[in-house]
């Protein structure tokens, strides 16, 4: 599939040592501020609707539009990753994302609030696949799934600063529009940085007289049997996902009837399980898979019957006010529900040549929030038919993420395929030497 240039050899870039962690430290950082920028909108949902009159429908757009805008952007910037440079793109799109996160507190109503979103959008979209080309190149392939999964366990941290600094800041320092003037300093700061990360250079494609042009790339891709089946049952999972990350706090508040701080450290307490599960679900994929070559996405497929199941009985648990049980059973739904990231993040990157590693997490990207992305406003339009309050929401969630069951069984059809896929890979590589 691919060979390296003779100016952008693979080889003169040099695995592991101090520039391979130093970049996994400022790319962590980076992924975690990402993730306290985009979940930061759930916890100050509530008093934001209040502000500027809101329906939960409303309030699901917002979220649903985010989330289709990453979709729209993550393939093309990932391609833009493989071809000219990661770092420069990662810098870029670190300021892009902390600017518009900052003109979001500014709005006044719905729209005002929902362009800037997408643009913070359009900032985040492609910046998991420049990380995880540029981790992949620099540290070797055994510790792939443990570096991808260390990396994607700032998803959850992210997602935890976000409630509950968020949180904090909203009910004690100003009202909601406070945290995201707060938040975009340091997205700013870490994109400056990530201009002087070491990079390797572009390597060329053995395709290259045929041209890569988008369609091309993703046919390409799509033509890979591990990839078409992961791809749509990453993005199924991902609808029980973001069902879920988008209304968590909101149904705490009406449920408990609690302010968006108390919200913000509940959902924060219970996705502790989450940063323990990314990189715990890497390690697992690593130690499996030497004993079972399909474990990489096997570990996904039992994530997915976990947390799915977690969240159904969750939800029940808060309908019936177990909300002891409730909590515990939604934390263990945290952990299911990242347990398989760094593993499918790391299976992205088995299946294809050097050249395409970037784009072909970032085509990962675009099915998770392609078939994920719409669960915040079904909620929404769900809780609004069945009267708003805690009830609509707890059965408008129980319903969304059942609707991810079938990600399992893609994850299986796509393990059956892995091993062989991968032997394609070593065969090019050989070919291209």
């Amino acid at each position: 599939m691919a060979k390296e240039s003779s100016q952008g050899s693979q080889e003169k870039f040099k695995e592991g040592g101090v520039h391979a962690y130093v970049t996994l430290v400022v790319l962590c950082l980076l992924f975690m501020v990402n993730f306290m920028d985009r979940q930061l909108i759930s916890v100050v949902l509530e008093p934001m609707k209040k502000d500027i009159g809101l329906t939960d429908t409303q309030a699901g757009v917002i979220q649903t539009v985010f989330l289709l805008c990453i979709a729209l952007f993550s393939f093309p910037i990932a391609r833009l990753v493989d071809r000219w440079s990661r770092r420069k793109t990662i810098g870029i799109m670190a300021i892009l994302w902390s600017v518009f996160t900052f003109v979001t507190g500014i709005g006044r109503n719905f729209i005002q609030v929902t362009l800037p979103r997408t643009l913070v959008a359009v900032g985040e979209a492609g910046f998991s696949s420049g990380g995880t080309a540029l981790l992949s190149t620099g540290f070797p392939a055994n510790m792939r799934s443990k570096i991808l999964g260390i990396f994607n366990m700032m998803m959850p941290l992210g997602m935890i600063v976000g409630v509950v600094l968020g949180g904090y800041l909203s009910a004690n320092f100003g009202g909601w529009r406070t945290p995201f003037y707060i938040f975009a300093i340091p997205g700013m700061i870490l994109g400056i940085i990530a201009f002087f990360l070491r990079d390797y250079k572009t390597v060329d494609s053995v395709t290259s007289k045929e041209g890569r042009g988008f369609f091309k790339d993703a046919g390409r891709l799509l033509k890979i049997p591990t990839l078409k089946w992961m791809y749509m049952g990453y993005g199924l999972h991902n609808f029980m996902v973001y069902a879920v990350l988008a209304w968590i706090p909101a149904l705490f508040m009406r449920t408990l009837g609690i302010a968006e701080d108390k919200a913000g450290m509940i959902t924060g307490l219970i996705a502790i399980a989450s940063v323990i599960g990314a990189p715990l679900g890497g390690f697992i994929a690593d130690s499996w898979q030497k004993k079972n070559g399909r474990a990489r996405l096997l570990l996904p497929m039992a994530a997915n019957i976990l947390s799915v199941t977690a969240i159904v009985l969750g939800m029940l648990a808060l309908y019936f006010k177990l909300f002891t049980a409730a909590f515990i059973i939604i934390g263990v739904w945290g952990l299911g529900s990242v347990l398989g990231v760094g593993a499918v993040n790391a299976a992205s990157q088995d299946v294809v040549t050097p050249n395409y590693r970037g784009t072909s997490w970032g085509l990962a990207i675009f099915f998770m929030y392609v078939l994920g992305g719409w669960s915040p406003v079904v909620i929404g339009i769900i809780s609004d038919a069945l009267g708003g309050g805690a009830t609509g929401l707890q059965i408008a969630i129980g319903i969304a993420s059942a609707i991810s069951i079938p990600a399992a069984l893609f994850c299986w059809l796509g393990s059956r395929h892995y091993v062989a896929d991968m032997e394609k890979v070593k065969n090019a590589m050989v070919v291209a030497e």
